[in-house]
């Protein structure tokens, strides 16, 4: 059995930023709860050392006591080499070594959003998650995918390696080459391949590819194309239920099935695939209504295999944050011998 976190080790600070804002909390005990979860907007702060501790500040006025962070993680969207990362969306550079010197704290971690997200899976409760397909218990014990369809396409894995002990792979599948299932989709990315040299699966599956694929598929089912945004293009299947933005969403959802299918192949995810990231949950109905499981299991010889892997779209709030506070954790009990 894995011997408990030391309390010396608290309070950590958890951070989840992306391009537009950064959420921060804090854990305050071992298996504790993030706490005092705050949302702030990134073009406010002109560095992410200056969010962190007006976060602090925050937390200060509130509680009446100032917060001294012992360790920290910030999960980031974008690719972390190394001990700075450049946000991919906005102007932020982060640094460990500034962020150590700034909070003072002992340690910082830096990962990847979805490195963070798919951290937090063996953690999520059924109440975490709405299940829509295969098994309704996954095997806890099995590699556990998420993918998310957000600004852009993410993707991670997390496996176990014994000792209640997991990993989360770090790695950008959202930039594979889309793959089209039937003769429209392939229409599709005929028009696509016009404009761009390499059709990756984020160019499609992603809130930047939702118009590119409407407008598209206008193209091909012989409507004039027109330029809107994702959440016109929502609001119009949705609510309007006008028939080309409901058709986007119909390809939208069956081409993420045949993505997650393959990702659920490439990495034996038979603790299951969860579908994280805005656009999900904005269109949570429709997905779960749609051709996406019948696109997951359709692998020919092998849909006996994927039937039996569940699918669910997470629905908790702050995944993130839960994800990165599980980075911290495994951080400690790696550098310490004698914590398990």
């Amino acid at each position: 059995m894995r011997e408990p976190l030391s309390i010396d080790s608290f309070p950590w600070l958890v951070a989840d930023i992306g391009g537009t804002n950064a959420r921060f909390g804090l854990v305050q005990e071992p298996g504790g709860p993030v706490a005092h979860v705050e949302t702030l907007k990134g073009s406010d702060h002109p560095t992410p050392q200056a969010a962190a501790l007006a976060y602090l500040d925050t937390v200060t006025a509130r509680t009446g006591e100032r917060p001294r962070p012992r360790q920290a993680a910030l999960a980031l969207a974008c690719a972390i080499q190394g001990d700075t990362a450049r946000m991919t969306n906005s102007a932020w550079v982060v640094s460990r070594e500034t962020l150590i010197r700034t909070l003072g704290v002992e340690q910082v971690l830096l990962l990847n959003d979805f490195e963070a997200l798919a951290l937090a899976l063996p953690q999520l409760s059924a109440a975490d998650v709405t299940l829509f397909g295969g098994p309704a218990r996954p095997d806890a014990a099995a590699p556990m995918a998420v993918v998310g369809p957000g600004t852009g396409l993410g993707v991670s894995t997390c496996v176990p390696v014994g000792q209640g002990r997991w990993v989360a792979l770090a790695a950008e599948g959202g930039h594979v080459t889309v793959a089209a299932a039937d003769e429209v989709e392939a229409e599709v990315l005929r028009l696509l391949r016009r404009e761009f040299a390499h059709v990756s699966a984020e160019r499609v599956l992603s809130g930047l590819g939702l118009p590119l694929l409407h407008r598209a598929l206008c193209t091909v089912r012989g409507t004039p194309p027109e330029t809107l945004s994702p959440e016109q293009i929502s609001h119009r299947a949705l609510v309007e239920r006008e028939a080309a933005a409901l058709a986007t969403l119909d390809v939208f959802c069956s081409m993420l099935g045949t993505f997650a299918g393959n990702v659920a192949l490439t990495v034996g995810a038979r603790g299951g695939v969860f579908i994280a990231g805005g656009i999900a949950q904005k269109i949570a109905d429709h997905l779960v209504g749609s051709r996406f499981r019948e696109r997951f299991e359709a692998k020919g010889r092998f849909e006996s295999y994927q039937a039996g892997i569940a699918t669910g779209l997470v629905t908790a709030p702050h995944v993130a944050l839960t994800g990165a506070a599980q980075g911290i954790a495994h951080a400690l009990r790696q550098s310490d011998p004698g914590g398990g």
